[in-house]
């Protein structure tokens, strides 16, 4: 199997599913709740292992009963979580999803307190043999020794560009061969409103061998060096029941197909049907599932 590397956010997510999200003052009854593993990397790296990939998550959480369900959550999910750090006396990541009748969410995030920035105990070394690793802004030190380390051994990497500060997507895009933003992040990174110049500015940051920004049902526009305009790899056409993880799916999907040797047109229609059946089913699918739309005429 193909081995991805997945390091960043990991949320114990609470999600409530209601017929409307109301303006404050509200109050609202839910028609479903549960609780579970979440947050961009994290997702991504449930996703690698549905997919039928080897999975390593290296991330951070805090000692208390969050932490220790989120750890039995992923291994549940069949993740390596050796590199899994718990910080004694910190308080875990969470968050608040609220999702709609149509399948859209509102998400609340407390990202934890007590969290080292240290990036010292990071078991770097894994990264020998690793086909992919994916990353997301939210730990920025721990994104940016990932990718050095990825780099200097020809790992290829894979940033999961959602919405950030600009502070931390300049320094990040720079060091990853694959940057996917979400539009929020593209306009942030680049300034500019309009996509093929914020992909243009992605590409000409650093060796970037891939920009890219996912749009939803518009599909995904992307550029590689030398292209004169961007391409489109159009959005699989389903009706959404939960957009919550849809994004994070995709890079997870996006990231095994990189490592197992796909071409980038490849590796983004794979994504895309991946974080399609996300969305449509409000669940993370499996190979034989991806493989069923991708044959579909």
């Amino acid at each position: 199997m193909a081995r991805v590397i997945c390091c960043g956010q990991i949320v114990m997510d609470h999600s409530f599913s209601v017929d409307e999200i109301e303006s404050p003052p509200s109050k609202v009854t839910a028609r479903r709740y549960e609780a579970g593993a979440g947050g961009m990397s994290a997702h991504a790296a449930i996703a690698v292992a549905r997919l039928g990939g080897e999975v390593v998550f290296w991330g951070r959480v805090g000692d208390d009963a969050a932490g220790e369900n989120l750890a039995e959550a992923m291994r549940a999910e069949g993740v390596n979580i050796d590199g899994l750090k718990r910080f004694k006396g910190a308080r875990t990541p969470l968050s608040a999803v609220i999702v709609d009748k149509r399948g859209e969410r509102s998400i609340v995030t407390y990202r934890g307190d007590g969290l080292s920035a240290d990036t010292a105990w990071l078991p770097l070394d894994m990264l020998d043999g690793a086909g992919a690793v994916l990353c997301d802004p939210r730990w920025q030190a721990g994104t940016a020794a990932v990718f050095e380390a990825a780099r200097a051994r020809g790992v290829p990497s894979v940033l999961d560009a959602e919405k950030s500060e600009m502070r931390v997507l300049l320094d990040l895009v720079p060091l990853v061969d694959h940057a996917i933003f979400a539009a929020p992040g593209l306009r942030i990174f680049a300034g500019v409103k309009e996509a093929a110049a914020g992909l243009r500015r992605a590409l000409d940051s650093g060796p970037l061998k891939l920009a890219a920004v996912t749009r939803g049902e518009d599909g995904t526009l992307w550029m590689q060096p030398g292209d004169a305009k961007p391409r489109t790899t159009p959005a699989f056409r389903v009706t959404a029941t939960n957009t919550t993880g849809a994004g994070d799916v995709f890079h997870g999907a996006y990231a095994l197909a990189i490592a197992e040797g796909q071409a980038v047109a490849d590796a983004l229609r794979f994504a895309s049907a991946a974080g399609a059946l996300r969305a449509r089913d409000g669940a993370t699918p499996d190979r034989a599932a991806v493989d069923a739309l991708l044959s579909e005429p």
